[in-house]
This record gives C-alpha cells, structure tokens and sequence, in this order.
C-alpha cells in the first residue's frame, strides 16, 4: 500500500493540533503517524538565549525544511527516522530525538508546510485550518504562557512584531495552494468526518 502524506497547515492557534489529534485517535497510531514542522527549527547554539529570543520563528527561513523533506522521503520508503525535539523555553533544538515509523498515512502539521514547494510535492492531501484571528491569539497566549513557559509580555510583543506580520504574509496566501479548507479546525465535525472517509477509503476500511 502506498503510503499517503497529509499536510495540515493555517495559522498560530487555528486548531491544526486539535484536527490532527482527533485523526490519529480515530484510526490508532499504527496507522497514523505524526510529524510537526515545529520540530524542524534550526538550531542556533552559536546564538546566547537574549539573541534567540529576538530571532523570527515565523519565516519559511528558520526551519529546517530540506531535512523534513528527506524525513517524509524516507517514511515514504518504509524507514523510520530521528525526529529533532525543539525547547520552546530556551528558543532551540535540544539533544534529543523521537524515532517516528512509517505507517500508511503520515501526517505533516506546521504553520508554513505549503509554503515550500517541496513540502507541497510530497502531500496527496493538503488541509488548511482557517480560524478567526482573534480566537488564534487568544488560544496562543493561553498556550505559550501555560505550556512554554513564557510571559504574557513576550507573547504579545512577539505576536505584533512577527507572527502577525508573517501571518500576513507567508500563511495566508499558502490558503490557496490547499485542496480543503476547514473552517475552526478539529471542532469542524462535517469537515472531520469528510476526512475521516477519505483517510478511511485510502485504509480499504
């Protein structure tokens, strides 16, 4: 059985993590395997923790997308791979990996997965999460405050200075190059249910 690659892209707080979750659980992890761009941000050891903090998390440029690439490549193969393990409290890559296995469907999830063509290649599905603004920012300050350990001030002022403005002009437009588009993420029941079919279909469930 060949298998199948699904992007799920749409901004910060959209509810790409809630949709992709709920696909996994469905079908189980024998058959689901997931992959997060977040995973893939360069590491930057050369840089003291002030710099890092100040770097644009939000351009194309701060992943490591050719190795994604050549991870999605292998998984396709049949080979298991070394994924990164990203800190979000120290803004870089730790020491660690999570061994990823193939599986019939793999799951790619990430704010910018369309924006590289590459990465668009490789999907036979492309799902964007489309979610109000408002709703996003506010969902991201509970998560990085809660989870990340960050403060509200760092939060706010990088959503202004970066991931609005990157936003704007990197995920939005990569809206076009996706073959569904979901309305409020994982909560979106049709949307989930047409997904789950689809998947299914490809599972000769």
């Amino acid at each position: 059985m060949k298998t199948i690659i699904i992007g799920i892209a749409g901004g910060t707080g959209s509810g790409k993590t809630t949709l992709t979750a709920r696909l996994r659980d469905h079908f189980g992890e024998d058959e689901v395997s997931v992959i997060n761009h977040d995973s893939y941000y360069k590491r930057h050891d050369e840089l003291p923790y002030e710099e890092r903090c100040k770097l644009n998390y939000d351009h194309p440029d701060s992943f490591d997308t050719a190795l994604l690439v050549e991870h999605l490549q292998a998984l396709r193969r049949g080979e298991s791979v070394e994924v990164p393990v990203y800190n979000y409290a120290i803004h870089n890559r730790s020491d660690k990996t999570v061994t990823v296995h193939p599986a019939p469907v793999i799951i790619v999830e990430g704010i910018l997965i369309f924006a590289s063509p590459e990465l668009c290649e490789l999907m036979d599905l492309k799902v964007f999460v489309d979610t109000d603004a408002d709703v996003r920012i506010l969902r991201r300050i509970v998560r990085d405050v809660k989870a990340r350990g960050r403060t509200l001030d760092s939060v706010v002022t990088q959503y202004l200075t970066t991931v609005k403005p990157m936003h704007e002009q990197f995920v939005e437009p990569s809206k076009r190059k996706a073959d569904l588009i979901v309305p409020e993420g994982g909560r979106n029941e049709a949307a989930l249910d047409m997904l789950i079919k689809w998947v299914g279909n490809h599972l000769g469930h």
